[in-house]
């Protein structure tokens, strides 16, 4: 299905008034997806990971070795960044008088080897954060708000002096530095991971309907009405999150299939097609999704999921995986995955040494108690497995209800602003 727009004089556009139907209201029930829930869960303390990593080894040169307490405090341990960066012998060499942590060798080379593929993509983690910058109406984000995307979109820790000196003509700081703003729309660009789908597929003209791709977990059921809004739904035109929006009627069934593209397009420009939702949600409001917009992930589980896994939300692409498998794996995921490599190692060897050896076991908590340790110990890890089944049942029935409270509240104030 075409839309055929007519010409108006320049600066007007006309509202498509699509009536909205019953899946605004409605309630689509959540099934866990066991292979995408393990995407997440694989990921396991790899955050903090890569911080403490950087923290040691991002300097030049890197300090032989780093005092616990100089470790940044910005870094989201779990707990006690001692108990830690214990749980990796592979990756952290700890050492006593005063408590010091250094690299080891093994991560020191990897990280090298992530320096090299930092440096092989930097031109394409500047074609994806400039289109990022393209999305947003006043072609400029927060880079607070970047830097926190950092990881997401595989960018070097150092990426305002490695990364946007070398893009003038893309990239600019203002406001003191406190805000990034894009120097070039560059046109070319302004093609949404959907369109590209759609070319490759069968070929895209602007107004087409574009289908998402769907996938649904096992035992999914969408009830019969559900069903047939979203075939509806399906056939609506696509607008492309790079064109003016505005003109779209608020609150109706084509400003949500943007908003959808919006979100879609966000995800695809990451590096693991995932991002925390509550991460996502401040990117949406960068972005000024319309108001509403965090009920369209729950809305529509064929195209996100969402893992309550790690004591968490993280929205999942779901086109971008086959089970728990990235279709298109970007080169930093090739390195992260030797980073879990690498941290899952040391757990193992940990493991062996403590059943064969008592009397190393012994001097490890020897040393954990100069440390001031205070015998915390591996296996309370296992702990924060156990809890996130129980959480998973309360976040389920609790989330969606608080994201709806907040979001009809935020229309309808919305709404009474547009009436006075």
């Amino acid at each position: 299905m075409r839309v055929v727009l007519p010409r108006l004089p320049r600066g007007r556009r006309p509202e498509l008034h699509v009536p909205a139907r019953g899946l605004l209201e409605a309630r689509v029930p959540w099934v866990r997806d066991r292979a995408l829930d393990h995407v997440v869960e694989r990921e396991r303390h790899l955050v903090p990971f890569l911080l403490a990593k950087d923290a040691l080894l991002s300097a030049t040169p890197p300090p032989h070795a780093v005092p616990l307490h100089s470790m940044p405090s910005t870094i989201p341990f779990p707990f006690r960044p001692l108990r830690f960066l214990r749980l990796y012998p592979s990756a952290f060499a700890l050492s006593p008088h005063p408590v010091a942590v250094s690299p080891t060798p093994r991560l020191a080379a990897l990280h090298a080897t992530e320096a090299q593929v930092l440096d092989s993509t930097r031109p394409d983690a500047a074609d994806r954060l400039l289109r990022l910058l393209m999305l947003a109406p006043a072609r400029a984000l927060p880079l607070h708000l970047v830097a926190r995307l950092r990881l997401d979109l595989g960018l070097a820790p150092d990426f305002p002096r490695s990364l946007l000196p070398n893009y003038p003509d893309y990239f600019a700081l203002s406001g003191d530095g406190a805000l990034l703003e894009l120097v070039c729309y560059r046109k070319d660009l302004a093609v949404s991971a959907m369109q590209s789908y759609a070319q490759r597929t069968g070929g895209y003209k602007v107004g087409d309907a574009v289908a998402f791709p769907l996938s649904f977990p096992r035992g999914f059921e969408l009830d019969k009405k559900v069903r047939k809004w979203l075939d509806d739904w399906q056939r609506l035109p696509y607008i492309s999150p790079y064109e003016d929006g505005s003109h779209l009627t608020p609150r109706s069934d084509i400003t949500e299939k943007r908003t959808v593209a919006a979100l879609h397009e966000a995800l695809s420009l990451t590096v693991g097609k995932k991002m925390e939702k509550e991460l996502l949600v401040k990117l949406g409001e960068a972005l000024r999704l319309p108001p509403g917009f965090r009920k369209v992930i729950a809305k529509h589980p064929g195209i996100f999921y969402l893992s309550h896994k790690l004591r968490k939300q993280t929205v999942v692409l779901r086109e971008s995986f086959r089970r728990h498998m990235l279709v298109d794996k970007h080169p930093m995921m090739g390195i992260r995955y030797q980073y879990l490599h690498l941290m899952h190692m040391g757990q193992e060897e940990a493991g062996k040494r403590k059943g064969k050896d008592q009397k190393t076991v012994r001097s490890e908590q020897m040393i954990g108690e100069e440390f001031g340790a205070e015998g915390d110990n591996v296996e309370d890890e296992e702990e924060y497995d156990d809890d996130d089944d129980e959480e998973e049942e309360d976040m389920e029935a609790g989330v969606a209800s608080e994201d709806e409270d907040s979001d009809d509240e935020e229309a309808d104030n919305t709404d009474r602003a547009m009436k006075g």
